[in-house]
């Protein structure tokens, strides 16, 4: 069972020495999206955690579709904040996206931990694992 990487313009190019997203086998591995343009490579969305949250989640959902998943494949996100005060704001921007983009109805798990994150404009950051059956 080989290892592949997942590569997409649907969503931004890695910044660094890592993948867009890793297949082996069954299992789906995004790393983790911040709210950027594919296109420009800008970050978009200064002080609007919603609609990071959006962009972020449309930069994941580009690249399960590049490893042959669905959005409704994903079995568990990882939401990184930068401030507790954006919970709920991203809390509703999450639930509308995910709700939408689930047809089975079995929203993935899912964890938040508030962190410091690699830009000062990102104010989150989400991973994903999807499992291809």
């Amino acid at each position: 069972m080989a290892k592949t990487r997942i590569q997409t313009n649907g969503a931004p190019a890695p910044a660094h020495t890592f993948s867009q997203g890793v297949r082996k086998g069954p299992f789906v591995q995004v790393s983790g999206q911040g709210p950027v343009d594919p296109v420009t490579n800008e970050y978009l969305y200064p002080g609007d955690v919603a609609a990071q949250t959006t962009r972020t989640l449309e930069n994941v959902r580009a690249i399960i579709e590049a490893s042959g998943a669905t959005f409704d494949d994903v079995v568990m996100l990882r939401v990184y904040l930068t401030t507790r005060e954006d919970f709920s704001i991203m809390n509703d921007a999450y639930g509308a996206f995910v709700t939408a983009h689930t047809p089975s109805g079995v929203l993935p798990a899912r964890t938040t931990v508030f962190t410091g994150l690699p830009r000062e404009e990102m104010l989150v950051e989400i991973d994903a694992i999807a499992i291809v059956e």
